[in-house]
Parts: C-alpha cells; structure tokens; sequence
C-alpha cells in the first residue's frame, strides 16, 4: 500500500514532473492575484499577469507554458481581468495565424523528404561554417520576405529534427531504416555523447541564425509579418510602395545583420563558431549516400512532387492568393493525396508538433485581451505622442521595441498604428507624419523584438518546439544568443531613423516618384482596441 496522503497525491499531480518550486510559485500566483486586482490596483495586477505568463515561457522547458499559462488566463477572465468575448474576439482577430499554425505547420511535415534532401546537401558539401551559418541568415531573410516567418521556421525545425534523428539513430547503433526514440540516450557510448553535445551546439547555431534572419526578411515587406499586413492595409500601401517606404531602415539592417552573423562565427562570441563534428558530418554524409544509392523510382516521383508543391507554396504566399493557412491545407491534400498518404493515423502525425502551441497562442491572446481591457499600454502611448516632429518618429521606434520585447509584436503594432488613424482623423498629425510614425512602427516592432522569444512568434514556436528539449534551447539561452543581434539591429535601425535618412531616403523616393504623397485620410477601425 502506498504511504502517500492524498494531499501530497494532489501535489505530485499538479504541473506532473515539473520542479517543486515551480509549482510553488504557479500556487503563489494564482493566490495573490485576486488580491492585487481587488485591493490593489486592476493596472498593478494586469501587468503582474504580464510578468507571470512571461515567467512561464521563461521556464518552457520546466513545463510546457499552455498548462500553468492557461490557469493563469483562466482565473484571469473569472476575477473580471478580461471577458470570454473579449478574447474570442482576439482569436477571432488573429484567425489567420490559427489557420497557419494549424495547417501550414502540418503541410511542411509532408514535404519533409524534399527538405532533408536539399538542406543535407547543404549541410554536407558547405565545410566552412561561417557560410553556412550566412546562407541559413540569408535564407531566412530572402523566404521570410515573401512567405510567413512561421512558415520558414516550420521548415528549419524540421529539417533540423531530421539531421538530429538520423545521428542520433546510427549512434545508437541503428540502421537509418530502423525505428528509433531520439530522445532516449540509453545506448550512446561516451564518444558519441561528446560528439551529440557539440552537435547540439551546431544546430543551435543554425537554428538562432536562421530564427534572426526571418526577422531581418520580415520587416521588409507587406506579407513578412502579420502586423505588416496590418500597417499596409491602414496606410493604402500595396506590395511594391511598402517594400519601398521600409527600404532606408531595412536595408542597412540587413547588411548589418549579415554582417553580425559572420563576426559572431568568426570569433565565436555568444557561443557561436561551433563546428560540426567530423564523426557527425561522416554519418551525413554517408546517409545521403546512401539515400542517393537506394532511392527507388518512386521515391523520386515522390521528391519531384514535393517540389512542384513547394512551388505552389512560394507562388502562393507571395502573391498573397489566400490566406496562408488555407494554402497550408492545399498543401496537406496534394502532398498527401500525390503522395499516396491515405491512413487517418498517418495524417494525425503531422499535426502534432503545431496544435500544443495552436493551444498556447489562444492562451496568449486571453492574456493580450488583459493588455487591452486594463489599458496597460495606454500611459505609454499617451507619452508617446506628446512628442513632435523626428523625436516623435525615434520614440515610437523605441516604445514599440521595449513593448514588443515583453508582449506580441503583431498586438503592439495593431494597437499603436490604430491610435495613430485615430490621430490623423482627428487631426492631430498630418498624412506625411502618418506615413513615416507607420515605418518607425514596423521597424520598431520587428527589430527590437528577436530581443526575447515573447517578443517574436517565430522565436516563440521554436522555444516550445519538439525539437527545444533536444538540441537544449532554453528561453535564457535564446536571450543570450540573440543579444548581439538585438543590440546591433536596434541600433542600426534607431540611427536610420534618428539621423533624418529615413525622412531624406523618403524624400528621394517621393521625387523620383517610386512612392506618392496620399492625401486621403485614414480611418480608425471600429473595433474593441479603444
């Protein structure tokens, strides 16, 4: 009979494996809240939310963030922090992101063949890892400027847990055809695990350049980020005019971030400059030669498949054809159904890794509704636009950074470019400064926000990855290794626009007549922002 009261049965229950501390403090949590929402103050206690769920995805690899994040949103919607409608409009609103998670992550797992086909070349003919550290930087960059930066992060897990499965396999003895667990390190030998942790190290590296240069591309255009189409779609900009408008702040943030990922890798700062090992590169190697040897008539049909869908993939999110999600689940039907995948348990597989973190993003906008209901962002806003003239355009670079490093980027730069509509309508700034406070929103909300994983969503789905645990990316991990890029993009981008190239670069462009003056006025959305 066991000795266990059923207290302590409760208590071991709770949070399941996760530290004794950490349960504590969850407790500790959800007891003092009710307190300073009542007694206190309702802007206290929201920004103590605030705090606490950023706790949680501080501590992923603790607990994954959707159970002790969703109790916190749960309790906050029953003490009147925010309301269900509240953030079912949120989900509502952000609709286009569910979809993506849900189907677009999915519709990657079914072309993992063509994926791993393409980058193990990449990674086995490229030896010098600086350049191979630039080319997952630039790829990044140049895919995230014309499809979703959750798409192309999607794509780089995957391709990333295949490489670390296939080691990870033969060092346990296996043969590429055999099942195999690749979390469980029971039958490494003590050379294969030294060579595991400096592979970990590896991929880490691969992983964090490749997170940072879907920032970099993002930012450029209308499709790169949610919040871009957003800004575009309140400021009348199409495709050609927004790349034009960023183009004084993007481009020099680009260079500069190309040209951080060589410094880092050359003199491996931030631990960077990890090589691959040779023991692992062999296994690579003769993996994919073992790929090339055997590959059947139909596996080739398979992998040419795959590249006519890829195909549609690009076209389709770049010229904007659906909804990024819908295009995910026309990836699903022809990948499987060319591809002869017709079993309900094979389909299941693939939507493994994006519904957790689906769930965790519905917990996420609950907590973004507080934001909204509390008005935790308002007193900022209002110091904001007390500003005029450049200063004005630096402040609202900076207020976006600092707010999108703590919260959702997509959520800051909604909320900041409708209260600027709502100035214009108003008449408080002119269209001219309408435009140029839109580009200091953009760039302010996608640089300084690689700054933490909270701040990027791409960052955010990696850290709470399968792949996360394997390969030891924690959340204060990806912080430190992100922090030269955030120190030299948000500089970079401060200076651009603080120097007035930004306001000259514009003036050019309006002269030659790439971009055109609008006189049109803008109007504010109806919706619950206000």
């Amino acid at each position: 009979m066991s000795t266990m009261s059923l207290n302590q049965a409760f208590m071991r229950n709770f949070l399941g494996n996760s530290p004794k501390w950490y349960k504590l403090a969850i407790i500790t949590f959800l007891v003092i809240n009710p307190f300073v929402f009542y007694l206190v103050d309702p802007f206290v206690a929201g920004w103590l939310l605030v705090g606490e769920f950023i706790f949680t995805l501080a501590m992923a690899l603790k607990c994954y963030p959707l159970q002790p994040g969703g109790l916190l949103a749960i309790e906050a919607v029953a003490i009147g922090m925010t309301s269900p409608k509240m953030v079912l409009h949120e989900i509502s609103a952000n609709m286009e992101v569910v979809l993506l998670l849900i189907f677009m992550v999915a519709g990657i797992f079914f072309m993992k063949d063509l994926l791993l086909f393409v980058f193990t070349k990449l990674i086995t003919k490229l030896r010098s890892k600086v350049v191979l550290s630039l080319a997952f930087c630039a790829a990044g960059a140049i895919l995230s400027a014309f499809l979703d930066a959750l798409t192309v992060i999607a794509v780089v897990i995957s391709v990333v847990i295949g490489f670390y499965s296939v080691y990870h396999k033969v060092s346990s003895g296996k043969h590429y055809d055999h099942e195999h667990d690749h979390t469980h390190e029971g039958d490494f030998h003590d050379q294969h695990r030294a060579d595991l942790k400096q592979f970990r190290g590896f991929l880490r590296n691969l992983l964090m350049h490749a997170g940072v240069g879907t920032a970099l591309g993002g930012v450029m255009t209308k499709v790169g980020e949610p919040q871009n189409l957003i800004i575009a779609e309140k400021a009348s900009w199409d495709f050609i005019e927004f790349a034009l408008r960023m183009s004084p702040v993007t481009i020099p943030v680009f260079v500069f971030g190309l040209l951080t990922c060589f410094v880092i890798e050359k003199m491996g700062w931030f631990s960077y400059g990890v090589q691959l090992p040779k023991n692992v590169h062999k296994v690579l190697s003769d993996f994919a030669d073992e790929q090339d040897r055997r590959r059947t008539p139909k596996d080739k049909a398979k992998l040419i498949t795959q590249g006519v869908i890829a195909g549609w993939l690009v076209i389709g999110l770049a010229l904007h054809l659906a909804a990024v999600g819908l295009i995910g689940l026309s990836v699903i039907v022809l990948a499987t159904a060319l591809n002869g995948i017709t079993e309900e348990h094979a389909l299941g597989k693939a939507f493994e890794e994006a519904l957790p973190f689906t769930s965790l993003l519905a917990v996420f906008f609950a907590v973004v509704a507080v934001i909204i209901d509390q008005n935790l962002f308002t007193p900022v806003i209002t110091w904001v636009l007390s500003y005029e003239g450049n200063t004005q355009m630096v402040m609202f670079y900076i207020a976006n950074g600092l707010l999108s490093m703590v919260s959702d980027n997509v959520f800051v730069g909604t909320v900041y470019i409708e209260q600027i509509a709502q100035a214009l309508a108003d008449g408080r700034i002119n269209r001219d400064q309408f435009d140029m406070l839109a580009v200091a929103i953009n760039t302010g909300t996608n640089l300084p926000s690689v700054a933490t994983p909270n701040g990027q969503a791409a960052f955010l789905f990696l850290l709470t990855s399968a792949l996360a645990p394997l390969v030891r990316l924690s959340y204060g991990r990806m912080v430190y290794m992100a922090l030269p890029y955030t120190i030299v993009l948000s500089i970079v981008g401060f200076i651009c626009i603080q120097s007035g190239f930004l306001a000259d670069s514009t003036e050019k462009l309006y002269e030659k007549g790439l971009i055109k003056h609008h006189s049109a006025i803008v109007q504010p959305s109806g919706g619950d922002h206000h």
